[in-house]
C-alpha cells in the first residue's frame, strides 16, 4: 500500500507558494497509506528535478519553484527493497532516448524477478519491484500510449503508474488500484490522490475548499495524458486483474499498518459494517486497497 499524489496547473495560474501548500497538504494526507519513503517528481529551469528519500512525507517539506507546471508525488509504504536506501524509492528515473522521465506506483508487482529474466533486463540495485515498469519502457525505447499499454499488460499484479518526461508530459495509467482527480474549471487545475478521502481532507487544509470542482471519471485500463492542452484520454489496456497470491513473499510479509487499520474500521462502522467484518475481509485474502476503495464508494460525500 502507498499513495500517489499530484496536481497539474493548466493554466499555470497558481503561484510556487500556492503548489508548494498543496503538494505539502497532499502529501501529508498520503502518509495514511506510507511513510517509509516520500518523493516528488517535477520540470523546472528545463530539467527535470526528482527529489526523494526516507522518512514520512511531513519530514521532507517539499519545495515546488513557481515555473512548474505539473508536480507527481509518491509516498512508500515498503514491501520489497529496504526503504533507507533512496534508489528504493518512488520516483524512479528512466531515459528513452533522449527523454528523460520519471516513474511512481501504487500496488505490487509479483513477475519483476521472472520478467528481468525473460526480458534479459539489465542488472540494477535497485531492489523495489516497481522499477521492471521503467525497465520495460526503457527496453520499447519509447515512452508513448502504446509503450504505455504494452508495459501494462506485461506486468502482474495490482496497480497505478503515473509518469513525467521532461516535456512535462503526465501519463496516469489507471489498474485496478484506486485513484481520483479533481478538476477546478475556473482555476484550470486537476489534484490527483490515490483516494477520494485523501483529495477531500488535502483540500480542505487549503484555499481550495468551498471551490467548486467535478471529479474526472477514470476506468480500468485507463491512459490519461495531461499535457498543455489539458487532460485527455490517450490510450488504453487489457486488463487482467490480478489473483490474491498468499505463496508470494510480499503477500506473506505484509502486515496493514495498525493507526491506517483502525481507520478502516472506524469508516466502516460509520457505514454500518464491523471490525470483524474488515478482519474476514483481510484473511479472505481482499487487501487494504481493495477494502478501501470500496468503503470510500459508498462515503456520503460523493
Amino acid at each position: 500500500m502507498c499513495c500517489l499524489f499530484g496536481i497539474m496547473d493548466n493554466s499555470g495560474s497558481l503561484t510556487g507558494k500556492q503548489k508548494t501548500k498543496l503538494i505539502r497538504a497532499l502529501a501529508a494526507e498520503s502518509e495514511v497509506r506510507g511513510t517509509d519513503a516520500a518523493g516528488i517528481a517535477y520540470n523546472s529551469g528545463g530539467r527535470l528535478q526528482i527529489c526523494k528519500g526516507p522518512g514520512p512525507a511531513r519530514k521532507h517539506r517539499f519545495f515546488v519553484p513557481g515555473d512548474a507546471r505539473v508536480v507527481m508525488g509518491h509516498t512508500r509504504m515498503t514491501t520489497q527493497g529496504d526503504a533507507k536506501y533512496p534508489q528504493n524509492n518512488h520516483p524512479f528515473a528512466g531515459k528513452v532516448g533522449r527523454l528523460h522521465f520519471a516513474l511512481a506506483h501504487n500496488g505490487v508487482l509479483y513477475n519483476d524477478k521472472s520478467l528481468r529474466k525473460s526480458k534479459k533486463l539489465p542488472q540494477t540495485n535497485i531492489q523495489t519491484d516497481s522499477y521492471v515498469a521503467v525497465q520495460l519502457l526503457e527496453q520499447q525505447g519509447a515512452l508513448t500510449p502504446d509503450s504505455l499499454s504494452e508495459m501494462a499488460e506485461t506486468v502482474e499484479g495490482s496497480f497505478v503508474f503515473t509518469v513525467l518526461d521532461h516535456k512535462d508530459r503526465l501519463y496516469l495509467v489507471k489498474g485496478d488500484n484506486p485513484l481520483t482527480i479533481w478538476h477546478y474549471p475556473r482555476l484550470g487545475l486537476y489534484i490527483y490522490a490515490s483516494t477520494l478521502a485523501i483529495v477531500h481532507q488535502a483540500v480542505n487544509r487549503t484555499w481550495l475548499a468551498g471551490e467548486p470542482f467535478r471529479e474526472v471519471p477514470l476506468s480500468d485500463g485507463e491512459i490519461l495524458r495531461w499535457d498543455k492542452h489539458g487532460l485527455t484520454t490517450a490510450g488504453q489496456f487489457m486488463m487482467t486483474y490480478p489473483v490474491y497470491r498468499p505463496w508470494h513473499p510480499c503477500a506473506r510479509s505484509y502486515q496493514p499498518d495498525q493507526s491506517y487499520l483502525r481507520t478502516l474500521k472506524n469508516i466502516a462502522s460509520a457505514l454500518g459494517y464491523t471490525p470483524e467484518d474488515i478482519d474476514e475481509l483481510l484473511e479472505a485474502g481482499y487487501s487494504t486497497d481493495e477494502i478501501e476503495e470500496e468503503l470510500y464508494d459508498m462515503a456520503p460525500w460523493r
